[in-house]
């Protein structure tokens, strides 16, 4: 799967029954991943959960962590580690690209 624009990916476009039908990931392990903190999907007026193409990907990669045997607890460490990872590396690029020019 791809990552789109920023804008463009996190808005949250998908039910949760496709959401579901995309990752193989059942309604119910969804809303427990949300009710554990692994994901976040966006809210529509009414309530209804609404998941964007950056809550696929995360979900994708929380499959790849289940399925390697990684516990709950131990994917939100990760999930947080690597997203901090990619800020730090941002941040060196973008300070690379100050002292570059």
């Amino acid at each position: 799967m791809t990552r789109e624009s920023p804008l463009r990916s996190t808005r949250g476009v998908y039910g949760i029954s496709v959401t579901s039908e995309l990752t193989g990931i059942g309604p119910q392990t969804l809303r427990l991943y949300e009710r554990r903190g692994l994901i976040t999907p966006s809210r529509t007026g009414g309530g209804t959960r609404r998941y964007s193409e950056d809550d696929i990907y995360r979900l994708t990669r929380v499959s790849e962590l289940v399925a390697a045997g990684v516990n709950l607890t131990g994917i939100r460490q990760i999930l947080d580690l690597e997203a901090e990872n990619a800020r730090l590396a941002a941040e060196n690029v973008r300070l690379q690209s100050t002292l570059e020019g």
